[in-house]
């Protein structure tokens, strides 16, 4: 990649309305560490729930948890981003990233990101062992496997990158019961069959962008076509996924069958669409709305 494209893309950056606040949001990736965070509690939650463990007794482990895997997802973000710094702008999504535009030195990224990492891992460790392992896990898929080996490599880099984003609900988990079981690992299950149609969507509405940074994304390598198939076989992998979790009842299992079959609906209609990047935005905020409405519905369930 020449350095005259970089130079060039990062003047066109747009610096307006940026704050100090904004740009450490922009460099933890604040939505990502959100949305782990609601995963992660979800399987704190639930191991609480199986285990009959008094919830005032375990507030410490709670906050232990839920701050230090944040930091934990938050620190690997941001050494994404010093990564990712040489491809950044080139995208129009990511060419406003405080490691593009200058406001953030590459290396003060980097001593964040570890920082966090390793402030957040001492947390996990603080509750149990198998939580900070699952921690540390869920960090080396990320940086190591996914950001730093197969995302400019290979097309089976979204599937790579999975790995990571299923592991908060092992670490909620974990931090309470270390012993894990079958509820966990189908969390963790839900959670990597997930992800790839819905980066699938976002890589569908971004095709030119990641054509222009040399990222191998499945609709850039494969083409739409074989894109749309992959996210409908993904979507339809979900389906017997609820029933690995009948602890949760009945009611679980019909509400994550909805889900799933208003899912599958919408990637049938992907072959019919004649806007392939409306469709793709459409299947993007449902994925959205299926994550939050699962997990939200498996902590409700239990005061049912």
């Amino acid at each position: 990649m020449s350095n005259s494209r970089v130079v060039s893309a990062v003047k066109e950056a747009d610096f307006s309305g940026t704050t100090a606040w904004k740009d450490f949001l922009a460099l933890i990736k604040i939505g990502i560490v959100n949305s782990n965070l609601i995963t992660a509690f979800t399987g704190l939650w639930l191991a609480l729930y199986f285990t009959d463990t008094y919830f005032l007794g375990s507030i410490d482990v709670m906050l232990l948890t839920l701050v230090g895997s944040s930091l934990v997802v938050a620190g690997s973000c941001s050494i994404n981003n010093y990564i990712d710094r040489d491809i950044d702008p080139l995208m129009e999504r990511t060419k406003n990233r405080p490691t593009v535009t200058g406001r953030v030195a590459p290396s003060r990224a980097l001593g964040l990101g570890i920082g966090f990492v390793i402030f957040g891992e001492i947390m996990l460790f603080m509750t149990t062992p198998m939580a900070g392992l699952i921690g540390l896990f869920g960090v080396f898929s990320y940086v190591v496997l996914y950001s730093m080996w197969t995302k400019r490599k290979y097309a089976s880099n979204t599937i790579v990158g999975s790995i990571s984003g299923a592991v908060p609900p092992l670490i909620g988990w974990a931090a309470i019961d270390p012993g894990l079981g079958a509820m966990p690992f189908a969390l963790f299950l839900i959670m990597f069959v997930w992800q790839p149609p819905h980066f699938y969507a976002i890589a569908m509405r971004r095709v030119e962008e990641y054509r222009a940074a040399g990222v191998p994304m499945l609709p850039v390598v494969k083409g739409f076509a074989r894109t749309k198939l992959s996210m409908l076989l993904w979507v339809i992998a979900l389906f017997p996924l609820p029933f690995l979790m009948p602890s949760l009842g009945t009611a679980f299992i019909v509400l994550a069958t909805v889900l799933n079959i208003g899912w599958l609906v919408l990637a049938l209609k992907g072959y019919k669409a004649k806007d392939d990047h409306k469709w793709a935005t459409m299947m993007f905020v449902y994925s959205l709305n299926y994550l939050t409405i699962m997990f939200t519905g498996m902590v409700i369930l239990t005061f049912i």
